[in-house]
């Protein structure tokens, strides 16, 4: 076991962490040395995936919570940072996407999944902002989509959603820019499949990239197409 892996003390949480970029994102980060807190609506299905983490030397845990349930997201943030310590990086994967049309889209459908891609964000970095600010280090990524800039009439709930995802990392990387907290989205411009180019381990190295920027040279977003 190397020095790092030894070491304890770092947390990564990763909220809608399931198959594709979230488990991805757990490997990658278990690899830089952070124990892992994987936050999703069904845990049951990671007993595998936990054990792997923990061959790697970090330790893993995962709590149950929805993006879009705020007193949830809030729960789960507070057990994984008792557990694993205070949150250093923290990635908001989760998302929600119906298909639907701007003038067949239903207020509710609309306001509930704006909870899931937005709101759970912004509740989430709200968690984790204060500790963050007093230590004067930290690492906030969000997975945005091109809707962002392209949105789709089928999807446009979701179009709606990266927009205002990216809107939000924008502003929350102004205000915690200058307690030294990295704020930043990896906007993904295509279509998440494994073997291509859009392989979630692709994809995942590019929020490792991020985070890994020097203070005084944070980029807001990595466009990854």
């Amino acid at each position: 076991m190397t020095k790092r892996a030894a070491e304890h003390g770092k947390s990564c949480i990763i909220i809608g962490a399931g198959p594709g970029i979230g488990e991805a994102l757990a490997l990658a980060f278990a690899d830089e040395g952070y124990d892992i807190a994987l936050v999703a609506r069904n845990i049951a299905k990671f007993t595998e995936f936990l054990l792997e983490i923990s061959k790697r030397g970090r330790r893993a845990r995962a709590f149950s919570a929805d993006g879009g349930d705020d007193a949830a997201v809030r729960e789960a943030i507070a057990k994984a940072q008792h557990e694993l310590g205070p949150c250093e990086v923290l990635i908001y994967n989760a998302a929600s996407g119906m298909r639907s049309k701007p003038t067949q889209l239903k207020t509710p459908a609309l306001i509930d999944e704006f909870r899931v891609n937005v709101v759970g964000a912004l509740v989430a970095a709200q968690c984790v902002a204060d500790g963050m600010k007093s230590r004067r280090r930290g690492t906030i990524l969000f997975t945005g989509g091109s809707f962002a800039y392209e949105p789709a009439a089928e999807y446009s709930s979701l179009s709606l959603g990266k927009a205002a995802l990216r809107n939000l990392t924008f502003s929350l990387a102004q205000e915690l820019g200058a307690f030294d907290v990295h704020v930043a989205t990896v906007t993904v411009y295509g279509f998440v499949q494994r073997g291509t180019h859009f392989d979630p381990q692709r994809i995942a190295h590019s929020f490792v990239q991020l985070h890994h920027q020097p203070k005084g040279h944070f980029d807001v977003e990595k466009v990854y197409k």
